[in-house]
């Protein structure tokens, strides 16, 4: 199956969030907080510690025209907060499907930035998707609320592969149809 590039990535305001594409002056605070094992122990890619070179990486693969997924910065600062509070994905799927990942960093939790991210995501459905799929740790069980109090039904036990850990963990699965 052949996948459709995704066209160029829209800017998404949220009441104290801008969803913005990243740039590569966010490299060295993605380095920062990526690299706290605390983040990178609820991801499946990122790895800990991080190494030299894993953030350029990152943000050289979402600026790239070819790109399957989405990734926005949670941007602060227009409310007197952080330029980068965490990250947000969108991976296309298929048509109609796409698939949501995020994290926050660690200063940030419990503050209703992810909640507040997501929501706003949802609500501009920049892929025109008719599902949205996400998987959470069952470890993280804060990330699975954020999922649930954005409308997200869950729909079963997996696992997945987390580099930082390195081991297979339990996931739990989750779906919200938005058409």
């Amino acid at each position: 199956m052949k996948l459709e590039k995704i066209p160029q990535q829209a800017t998404i305001a949220a009441e104290r969030l801008l969803l913005r594409p990243l740039r590569r002056s966010d490299e060295g605070l993605l380095s920062l907080y990526a690299g706290d094992e605390r983040v990178a122990r609820n991801t499946r890619s990122i790895p800990h510690p991080l190494p030299p070179g894993a953030s350029e990486a990152f943000v050289n693969k979402a600026l790239s025209a070819d790109r399957l997924k989405d990734v926005w910065v949670m941007d602060g600062s227009g409310a007197g907060l952080g330029e980068l509070l965490g990250v947000i994905s969108l991976q296309h799927l298929d048509e109609g499907r796409s698939k949501v990942s995020y994290w926050v960093a660690p200063a940030f939790w419990n503050t209703g930035f992810a909640t507040e991210a997501l929501h706003a995501l949802l609500e501009a459905n920049p892929h025109q998707a008719q599902t949205v799929f996400a998987e959470m740790f069952q470890s993280n069980a804060t990330a699975a609320k954020v999922l649930t109090n954005c409308g997200f039904t869950y729909i079963g036990d997996a696992e997945a592969y987390s580099v930082a850990q390195e081991r297979t963990v339990p996931t739990w699965t989750y779906l919200k149809k938005l058409s």
